[in-house]
């Protein structure tokens, strides 16, 4: 049990010497001032846990590295800050326990003030992220359209029948799909896999230390603009409430944002089916159509389809229905008669 406990106060001595480490380099390629100073007094935090796992360390009578040598991957992490910014790389930093990230969020840039009690942070947190399953759909039924009436161009560029059209347009459409489907939960584990393991971390360490985790919050309160009056009692009110506590850190420290985190297996069903819905749209006439004019049918159901997506889309950029719907219009009519070249010259060239 104690050879347990030293080898977990050892791997805390290392993780913690490693994020003061980064937060140096972090602090270093800083122009603003304020995060500048942030980076900088989080390094010395990062350092006073590590100088309290020393002391776990210590009662054990085991051997202490007192010099900490950065290993590889942290010493290509801090490459990656140096040459491309804190704020290109935030996943990286965020899965090896860098915190503050949250400075570099589009929502503390516009102008945002910063919040004045903890009762402002739940409430901006329970709606942080209303209507991104709407939009998701919204892309993934523009995604599946595009895609597929963009095949169906190339296909009947090349002269090919209406039933080869039919074929590999229903071919296009299960591919795309199952793809959309198979990104959708890879991408949405490893987020979901990333987000537990950090919240894991801050649940231990809030149990461990939450003083100290009181006084980064508080850092990051006034990098944002509070005083350091205002920002140390309501870090310290929010660290007393744990299931509040844990949620702002994940969203201060660490820039994620939990309420986006879904189930990996509904992410893929609803993108399979999304996809799905706007491939189906220029085969219609393919599907259940007579012989004639299914290619000027397909297209004009593609571009009503068009018109009426980038319309739905500007409620989400707040600018107007109709010139959305004539760019998303524009855009589409542009691939399709793009690949319809392309496929009338290969059809030309094998024939």
């Amino acid at each position: 049990m104690e050879l347990s406990l030293t080898t977990h106060a050892l791997d805390s001595w290392k993780e913690e010497k490693r994020s003061a480490y980064l937060y140096r380099q972090i602090s270093m390629t800083e122009s603003d001032a304020s995060r500048k100073k942030l980076f900088m007094r989080l390094s010395e935090e990062a350092e006073n846990q590590a100088n309290l796992w020393m002391s776990v360390i210590e009662k054990s009578d085991s051997h202490i590295p007192y010099i900490y040598v950065p290993d590889s991957r942290t010493k290509f992490v801090a490459w990656l800050v140096r040459k491309l910014g804190p704020k290109r790389i935030r996943p990286v930093l965020a899965a090896i326990k860098i915190r503050g990230l949250s400075v570099y969020s589009s929502l503390y840039n516009t102008g945002h003030p910063a919040p004045q009690n903890s009762g402002e942070i739940e409430d901006r947190h329970r709606g942080a992220s209303s209507g991104g399953g709407f939009r998701a759909a919204v892309f993934g039924v523009n995604d599946g359209l595009v895609s597929i009436a963009c095949l169906v161009m190339g296909v009947a560029g090349a002269a090919s029948t209406n039933t080869t059209i039919l074929l590999t347009g229903v071919a296009g459409l299960l591919a795309g799909a199952f793809s959309m489907a198979a990104g959708e939960y890879i991408s949405m584990r490893s987020q979901r896999e990333m987000f537990e393991y950090q919240i894991g971390l801050e649940r231990a360490e809030l149990a461990q230390y939450p003083e100290e985790e009181a006084g980064e919050l508080a850092l990051i309160y006034m990098a944002r603009g509070m005083t350091e009056d205002e920002a140390k009692p309501l870090a310290a009110r929010i660290v007393a409430n744990p299931k509040l506590a844990l949620d702002t850190l994940a969203r201060e420290e660490l820039g994620l944002n939990p309420d986006e985190l879904g189930s990996p297996w509904f992410a893929a069903i609803s993108s399979f089916f999304a996809f799905l819905c706007g491939g189906l749209v220029p085969l219609l006439p393919y599907l259940f159509g007579n012989q004639q004019y299914m290619l000027q049918v397909s297209i004009a159901l593609t571009a009503m389809a068009l018109f009426l997506i980038g319309a739905i889309l500007s409620l989400f950029t707040g600018r107007n229905a109709f010139k959305g719907g004539v760019r998303m219009l524009l855009i589409g009519t542009s691939a399709g008669l793009l690949t319809y070249g392309i496929g009338h010259f290969l059809g030309a060239s094998l024939i």
